[in-house]
């Protein structure tokens, strides 16, 4: 699910359910981060980090600790961008070279309403309003869950080229489906804050690629260097 809505440049690796999750030895800079996590939490971490494993094999880099950082972000070994998303029943890692690719973010959430009151938290007014538009002309699919997905992707790929937090407000989502697959499509952000410098020049918009289906939204987004 993931993979299709990336470039060939980036490996993926996903999992359902919390498989490897039970025998993966993590590193000790991992195990800190979850030494005092409740039973949900370290699985879900340390499935994450099996999904990691195995797409640095697939890169051809020596698989290596994936500690999380400020804001408890993953911090990739040199050289690497990368991203995790992991909810019930489900996660995946996505990873590139440096060279390839500025940063990338990913996210998966399940393919239901936002619960009551989320939206008003996250929405623009311009997007609640394009979010009507799309449930009238394209019912079917969760278009606030989806929403919610995407800011997750775009913060995903944000911070590690600003070490800010984006909040939900300063970036405007457009989301476009695919007049021959309704159930994916392309998503566009406009940065409402001053955008990270990427190879000498000032980012104002990230863009990325969203699909719905198995009971999952997924949004990828991908920032290159030129």
């Amino acid at each position: 699910m993931i993979g299709e809505l990336l470039p060939e440049t980036v490996v993926t690796v996903e999992a359902h359910g919390d498989e490897d999750a039970g025998h993966l030895p993590l590193y000790p800079e991992e195990e800190a981060v979850v030494a005092r996590a409740v039973a949900k939490r370290r699985r879900e971490f340390t499935a994450a980090r099996s999904c990691a494993r195995r797409a640095m094999e697939k890169l051809g880099v020596p698989a290596q600790a994936v500690p999380a950082g400020e804001r408890g972000a993953p911090r990739w070994p040199a050289g690497l961008a990368g991203s995790l998303t992991h909810c019930d029943g489900y996660c995946a890692a996505a990873l590139v070279r440096l060279t390839d690719l500025a940063s990338l973010g990913i996210d998966a959430e399940p393919d239901g309403p936002l619960p009551e009151g989320v939206q008003d938290g996250i929405a623009l007014p311009a997007e609640a309003a394009r979010l009507r538009r799309l449930d009238e002309e394209h019912p079917g699919v969760h278009w606030d869950r989806l929403l919610f997905s995407a800011k997750e992707s775009v913060y995903k790929a944000w911070f590690p080229l600003t070490g800010q937090w984006l909040d939900f407000a300063e970036a405007d989502i457009e989301i476009t489906a695919d007049p021959h697959d309704r159930r994916r499509g392309t998503l566009h952000a406009t940065l409402l804050v001053p955008g990270p410098t990427v190879s000498g020049r000032r980012v104002g918009h990230f863009d990325g690629r969203w699909t719905a289906r198995d009971g999952l939204v997924a949004t990828a987004v991908t920032v290159p260097h030129t």
